[in-house]
């Protein structure tokens, strides 16, 4: 990937860092080096497309003086830090050798600088867009979500850890792990203790064949692992779990982040008809559609049927979480929005109750298996109610009725 758009920034205090060779080797070009105590100023001066520093005792707190200055700089600048002996800030990735070699830098900048080309092309693309895009605020660390597969004894703690800064799925196993990553989607992947290292270099394994995670970030916590992976995005931590939940959270912000700038352009593609948090409808498009669709079908016969799934108001994590699950299984010939109430409403085509009540089972039941609250890892199941049109509704009528379904099964 060539840098047009600005050099790589090289942080150091050392007049050769071991990485060096590394770039030069990968093509990167142009390469600037600079001390920590001038690193702010080359980067104002200098508009940088990428942040390479190498870890320092003394640079601690000029790294979160950086750290913070490149945070507010858009498009997103990838800021890189090498072998890491402390917490970083929430916007700096650690790399470590971890016995393997500095081959393994270059597929990691590549990674990232995937992520500076989405934002870029998100902006551009929004400055073009005659039809102003509802772009919502995005937190990429709230909003993230990782997979914690675990069994011993740190699990607990490391959900914690993990759980105070973002949503967490938990899997007690490798087999769950595979289940989840099969149906909704994770921001990244902490493989903690419990798993012998063929189980985990199987896991590594397949997950590096398999191009739907070949560059999801993955933080394994044991040390030894041998690094001969095709995933980019692989980091080895050790040390007590609040440590390695805070040096993991980087890597899945910026997986976060990319997530969050793909959703954008399919909004921008929508023409502003979808809610880049969700994937759904946003609520105007969402009542447009359902209106044309009620007056199709009682025009022209056939059937039509929704469900609301109501979240726990207390949690609006769930919501999120449910809503992009929901983007995730429900039928393409579907459609569906996040209410203001935190409610998802989803309209089922051409179906009958009977066939309604079994699709909404399904997402229920996936629902229920993957979904949980940040704190201490409870299931948020939906309470969920489906009603079918009938020949004497309106739209207004018709969602009447299932309010009220709703009401009676949470009662």
């Amino acid at each position: 990937m060539s840098l047009q758009q600005g050099p790589i920034i090289v942080v150091s205090d050392d007049q050769q860092p071991a990485f060096m060779a590394a770039l030069g080797e990968g093509g990167l070009f142009p390469v600037i080096e600079t001390t920590w105590a001038e690193a702010s100023s080359a980067i104002a001066q200098l508009h940088p497309a990428f942040v390479l520093a190498a870890a320092s005792e003394g640079a601690g707190a000029e790294l979160d003086r950086i750290a913070g200055q490149i945070d507010r700089i858009q498009p997103y600048l990838p800021l890189i830090v090498t072998e890491p002996k402390e917490t970083l800030p929430e916007n700096a990735i650690p790399f470590s050798q971890a016995g393997g070699s500095w081959d393994r830098l270059l597929p990691r900048l590549r990674a990232a600088l995937r992520v500076r080309t989405l934002h870029s092309t998100v902006l551009r693309r929004l400055s073009d867009q005659a039809v102003k895009t509802a772009i919502a605020e995005i937190d990429p660390v709230r909003d993230a979500t990782v997979l914690l597969v675990g069994r011993a004894g740190a699990y607990p703690a490391l959900s914690v850890a993990l759980g105070e800064r973002m949503g967490v799925v938990g899997a007690l196993s490798i087999e769950a792990a595979a289940k989840h990553l099969n149906t909704r989607d994770v921001d990244g992947i902490v493989v903690g203790e419990g798993f012998t290292d063929r189980v985990v270099d199987a896991f590594l394994t397949v997950l590096s064949e398999d191009a739907r995670f070949r560059n999801l970030p993955i933080v394994v916590t044991r040390a030894g692992l041998a690094l001969t992976y095709d995933l980019p995005n692989l980091e080895i931590m050790s040390g007590d779990p609040v440590y390695v939940a805070a040096n993991a959270l980087p890597l899945i912000r910026q997986h976060a982040l990319e997530a969050h700038f793909s959703r954008t352009l399919r909004s921008i593609d929508a023409g502003g008809l979808l809610d880049p948090l969700t994937g759904l409808l946003t609520a105007l498009a969402f009542d447009r559609d359902f209106a044309t669709a009620v007056s199709q079908t009682l025009a022209n016969g056939g059937g039509l049927s929704v469900a609301r799934f109501a979240f726990d108001p207390a949690h609006s994590r769930a919501q999120l979480d449910g809503a992009r699950l929901l983007s995730r299984l429900m039928r393409q010939m579907d459609f569906g929005a996040l209410r203001e109430d935190g409610s998802a409403l989803v309209v089922f085509a051409e179906t009958d109750l009977r066939t309604a009540h079994v699709i909404a089972r399904r997402l229920f039941s996936v629902m229920r298996h993957t979904a949980y609250d940040n704190r201490d890892m409870r299931r948020n199941e939906p309470a969920v109610s489906v009603a079918t049109l009938l020949p004497q509704d309106t739209m207004q009528s018709l969602l009447a009725r299932l309010n009220d379904e709703g009401r009676r099964a949470a009662s």
